[in-house]
């Protein structure tokens, strides 16, 4: 069997082939790893079933044909052991230094991914997969470095046996008797784009290690003989060719499916796992991972939080945590759900996701204990209806749960049972002071005793409760019954009486407790739910970048209690944008941030990226790119139920601070067409104006270049004197331009100084000597009015413009007016004319850019002259408006602070 993937192999056949993209990563990442795919280097293992099969002499091998068809290729890790024929292989090859790392006064050598980075080779070797590497490293495993390698594009080839395959772990401490350390997800195993079959036989083998061309370290030398039998030989091999058949078996479908080929097709399945805070849980992963392959379904590990039992310690979370995330390492959908029964819940969670199949583990619990509250199995079995339930059994493989904090648990336990005795003393002493007040049937005091048994089922938990349920019936008969202060009981009677307390309290400490466990479930649920809502509620009523920032760090702080920062992307760099006043940057604070943006991954405390940083690096990721990375210092590792809240809170802040940047881009498209719609408005209403006088400047001058024509004195001057009016007309309207831009740039600079307004009409009337020859001007100041603090340049020009304008819009023997007044600390100037006036529909359009009323003599220009006037006057800390004169005409208004300290500047 062979098949050749284009430009990555050539000439050297092998086993495997495309892979769905649904196992390429958890499903989560689906969407960014659809997007990485197409950049993403390629993955060669050559599996093998047992060390000296010859995986990495046919790595090497194949990696010299490679050399020699010209591939730049170079060896990332390779070891020979001192054997001649692999030391041989390695000749021509480029070989990356290792990076030495210095652990406990021991120097470990490692394989400098960095360097391999930096080198950026197309193809690299990298040998021993599952290698744990040296503590303080990138990453636990040389897995997760050959990820970053095929991350950054650059093809890997690799060596691995079937043993170090994770969901096979199991099987082969059940074959070997030896329990693997070293493990692959499987998910990697499935991604790789080509899987070739090392085989040797087990007899060649046995004859090679006894001829000593087989590498075992000191603990294989110890269990060679239990290792290497030719049965487990054999049943490795099996295994080896069991994987690779498999990866074939999809090969053939990929190939039917995508030419649309008739055939039998298996009906979809769907495998649920249910687990607990067991050790036989991780069992039980991995058998559904190798089910899930066998029957290429799609699977679920689900966690039932019943609320019926006692709430999990830390040490069962820890296993808990554990078989999570080796369930999502493997490919699973996770989660955790909720019921008053793990029958009920699972039932209810497989048929509203179409599961097929369930597996579960055996029960654990001693018999009577099932007699008592039943079997989880047993009413699963009968709810399911349809649905196939698969039991596995504990094995022969003695499950050992992590080491307690024996110390602590035991102080605890004795703490609340130290409690329940108390409280049941107390009931104790209250029956007796009644009794002595009013005599009573003893009977009668079986209330006290049930009381206790509430309050300590609230209080303490299902344990304790039980306890004080047994207490009460001893006290009660000690006490009260007769004979008094024995534990006989003279009248049989009595003892149907101690049943029903006992009975009665067993039942009601159960229910209490697990109303206890429902409602701290439900006030845990509640306190997540009400944190995502507030962030969310903040999150969408704030539209500055500034705020959401902060209130994304102020959040996470109150919620998971720890000190928080948040970096955002910045002038080609990630950027420190807020943190709480208790966080303190860590060494390489920056650069772990700034891989895990690059990434998109998580890194850092409860990752497999840096474990042993201080900080936990959470990418805020969208669909579309990674916005920024928010750093918590946690005090201890991260768990799964708080990664689920975390990734809801990063994905909230992600899409919020999205918002804000696609607001801000869609601000500045929106500007960019009003910038291109001004630019057409600027064509379309000045090409007029500066058409005319330009046409009428190049006649002047070119009737007077004419050679055939001779013009008197008083002709020649018309012409130029036309010409130059026409020349001022047209640097003024440039002019106008330029103000309007510096206005609209904000780079207009007042220089102000005290004028007389006298002056400053003179000015402007001295730039319109022309145009208002023979036009009579009306002006009105008081004598007594103050110099005002203005731009003598910039205010003559608002003048001008409304001389202008009067005179664009008036009769020529209609006198123009300009006035001033004093009205407290402001001066009021105004310049009416007598002409049409402006239609009461367009005052407020006045002053917009290129807005020109219409008039009935035809009179136009480019409609900036008076938002220049507007830019101008409000520049100075003044305003400007028109009114309707009522003998006809318009007037011009202009209110400007005498006071220096109210202008703008």
């Amino acid at each position: 069997m062979s098949n050749k993937s284009e430009n990555f192999d050539s000439g050297r056949p092998f086993v495997g082939g495309p892979v769905r993209d649904g196992q390429l990563r958890k499903a989560s990442h689906d969407t960014r790893v659809e997007q990485a795919k197409a950049r993403r280097g390629k993955l060669r293992i050559f599996l093998g079933y047992v060390s000296g099969v010859g995986k990495t002499y046919a790595m090497l091998e194949a990696a010299q044909w490679r050399r020699v068809e010209g591939a730049d290729i170079v060896v990332g890790y390779v070891e020979t052991h001192g054997y001649p024929d692999l030391e041989a292989l390695l000749e021509g090859l480029e070989v990356v230094p290792r990076r030495e790392v210095d652990y406990r006064g021991m120097s470990l050598a490692e394989m400098d991914t960095d360097a391999i980075l930096a080198r950026q080779p197309h193809i690299v070797l990298v040998d021993e997969l599952a290698h744990t590497n040296a503590p303080h490293s990138r990453h636990p495993k040389r897995y997760m470095d050959v990820e970053d390698l095929l991350d950054a594009g650059i093809n890997v080839y690799t060596t691995v046996n079937v043993q170090h395959i994770e969901s096979l772990r199991d099987v082969i401490s059940h074959i070997t008797g030896i329990y693997i350390d070293e493990t692959v997800p499987d998910y990697l195993f499935d991604a790789s784009d080509q899987i070739e079959l090392i085989d040797i036989v087990p007899e060649d083998l046995l004859r090679r290690l006894d001829e000593g061309k087989v590498y075992v370290s000191e603990l294989a030398e110890r269990t060679i003989r239990k290792f290497f039998r030719p049965g487990n030989l054999t049943a490795l091999r099996e295994l080896a060719m069991r994987q690779t058949a498999r990866r074939v078996d999809h090969q053939m479908r990929a190939y039917m499916q995508t030419r649309d080929i008739p055939g039998p097709w298996a009906a979809s399945e769907r495998l649920l796992v249910c687990i607990s805070a067991s050790p036989m849980s991780g069992r039980l992963v991995r058998t559904g991972c190798r089910l899930s392959q066998e029957l290429d379904a799609e699977w679920y590990v689900v966690y039932v939080d019943d609320a019926a039992h006692t709430p999990l310690d830390n040490t069962d979370r820890e296993q808990l945590n554990e078989t999570l995330n080796l369930a999502e390492s493997l490919g699973a959908r996770v989660d955790m759900i909720t019921g008053t029964s793990v029958a009920d819940a699972l039932v209810a969670y497989a048929r509203h996701n179409n599961i097929t199949k369930i597996v579960i583990g055996q029960p654990l619990r001693p018999r009577w204990q099932e007699m008592l509250y039943g079997s989880v199995v047993t009413r699963l079995v009968r709810q399911s209806g349809p649905i196939d339930i698969y039991v596995m059994n504990s094995g022969d493989q003695q499950l050992t749960p992590k080491p307690r904090t024996k110390q602590q648990s035991q102080i605890d336990q004795a703490t609340d049972l130290f409690k329940a005795v108390a409280i049941v003393l107390l009931a104790t002493l209250a029956s007796a002071l009644l009794n002595v007040m009013v005599s009573l049937n003893p009977a009668n005091l079986v209330m006290f005793y049930l009381l206790a048994v509430v309050i300590v089922a609230l209080w303490l938990g299902y344990g304790p409760s039980i306890v004080t349920a047994i207490c009460s019936v001893l006290a009660f008969n000690f006490f009260f019954v007769p004979p008094q202060y024995t534990l006989q009981v003279a009248d049989a009677q009595y003892l149907l009486t101690f049943l029903g307390l006992l009975g009665t309290g067993i039942v009601i400490a159960r229910l209490t407790s697990r109303a206890r466990n429902q409602t701290e479930a439900a006030r845990q649920r509640e306190q997540e739910t009400a944190q995502l809502y507030s962030l969310s509620r903040e999150l969408s009523a704030t539209v500055e970048r500034s705020t959401i920032v902060q209130r994304i760090v102020s959040h996470t702080y109150q919620t998971f209690h720890c000190e928080t920062a948040l970096y955002l992307p910045e002038a080609g760099g990630l950027k420190l944008a807020y943190k709480t006043d208790g966080f303190q940057s860590e060494k390489d604070e920056a650069d772990l941030a700034q891989w895990s943006y690059e990434q998109a991954k998580p890194t850092g405390k409860g990752t497999n990226t840096i474990p042993r940083a201080v900080g936990h690096y959470a990418p805020l990721r969208t669909a579309q790119q990674t916005i920024g990375v928010l750093v918590l210092h946690l005090q201890k590792p991260i768990s799964l139920t708080q990664q689920r809240l975390l990734d809801a809170f990063t994905t909230q802040s992600a899409l919020a601070i999205e918002a804000v940047q696609l607001g801000e881009e869609a601000q500045q498209a929106r500007l960019l067409r009003e910038k291109e719609k001004l630019q057409s408005a600027v064509l379309n209403s000045i090409s007029h104006d500066l058409r005319t006088p330009l046409v009428s400047i190049t006649g002047s001058l070119s009737t007077l270049l004419e050679s055939d024509t001779h013009f008197d004195e008083a002709m020649q001057h018309d012409l130029l004197t036309g010409a130059y009016s026409e020349a001022e007309r047209l640097n003024r309207l440039v002019g106008n331009l330029l103000d309007m831009s510096r206005l609209e740039a904000g780079s207009m600079k007042l220089k102000r100084d005290l004028y007389d307004l006298s002056e400053v009409i003179g000015v402007a009337r001295s730039q319109l000597r022309e145009q208002l020859a023979g036009r009579q001007i009306i002006i009105n100041i008081p004598d007594d009015l103050p110099m005002i603090p203005i731009d003598l340049t910039l205010f003559a020009q608002v003048i001008v413009n409304l001389l202008d304008n009067a005179m664009k819009y008036s009769e020529p023997d209609t006198p123009i007016e300009i006035g001033a007044i004093q009205t407290d600390d402001h001066i009021e100037i105004s310049v009416a004319d007598r002409g049409v006036g402006i239609p009461e529909d367009e005052i407020p359009h006045i002053f917009e850019k290129f807005y020109r009323a219409t008039t009935v003599n035809g009179q136009g220009g480019s409609g900036l002259g008076l938002s220049i006037c507007q830019g101008i006057v409000e520049a100075h800390g003044g305003k400007i408006w028109v009114e309707r004169r009522s003998e006809g005409g318009t007037c011009f208004i202009i209110s400007l602070s005498l006071q220096p300290e109210n202008l703008m500047l």
